[in-house]
């Protein structure tokens, strides 16, 4: 006998959009779709949200609300933002179709507004006047969604998906590009490399020179 179905909700038809935008993408989430993912009617969703504008808000707001959120005072604004930067890319890794709704949303949800209230809190608490709060919010946002996006059109996740593609490089590469070469078998090839760690060294970067004008 199988388990009585859970009351539909709003949390749990945000909770099938998700599943369905994970596997299709934002553009795979349709109430009938939802529904189906529901096992209910697409009418059945109506009582819980008015349409799908509401579906594509609730799931924005929920993926901000998977991210760790800043406290601002803590002291070290640094450590802050980067907590942050890190669990926004493992929760943007995890749902990259987000990327291309989070901008987009005219009406943002409670989650959302407090997280940027929070980033903003720990730059305003840390020095950063309104114009660089602004710029540093801008530049680590678009550092993150750019290194989610890249990751996730790599044709390659593991060592040895690395090796093989660069492998496959080497063996076609014209003659006279002697830096490209140079970078697949010094860097790319070398034992224990990770794509990954990168998104660290180019974080501290832009950490770096966002200290030089905190003040």
């Amino acid at each position: 006998m199988s388990p009585p179905r859970q009351p539909l909700s709003r949390e749990l038809v945000l909770e099938a959009a998700i599943r369905v935008a994970d596997r299709g993408g934002a553009e795979a989430i349709t109430m009938r779709r939802v529904a189906q993912e529901l096992g209910v009617e697409a009418m059945s969703l109506y009582h819980h949200v008015p349409n799908k504008d509401a579906i594509l808000d609730g799931v924005v707001d929920a993926v901000f609300a998977a991210i760790e959120l800043p406290r601002p005072g803590d002291g070290d604004w640094r450590a802050a933002i980067r907590a942050r930067a890190r669990s926004a890319r493992a929760v943007l890794s995890r749902h990259s179709w987000a990327l291309g709704l989070i901008d987009s949303r005219r009406r943002p949800g409670p989650a959302t507004l407090r997280h940027h209230d929070a980033v903003l809190g720990v730059l305003r608490e840390a020095g950063f006047s309104l114009p660089m709060a602004a710029h540093a919010v801008s530049l680590v946002d678009s550092y993150v969604g750019g290194f989610v996006l890249q990751e996730a059109n790599l044709p390659l996740s593991t060592p040895a998906e690395v090796e093989d593609v660069a492998g496959d490089i080497l063996e076609h590469l014209p003659d006279g590009l002697p830096y490209l070469r140079e970078m697949i078998t010094g860097h790319a090839l070398r034992p224990g490399y990770d794509y990954a760690e990168e998104f660290g060294y180019g974080l501290d970067l832009i950490l770096d020179a966002l200290e030089t004008r905190r003040g």
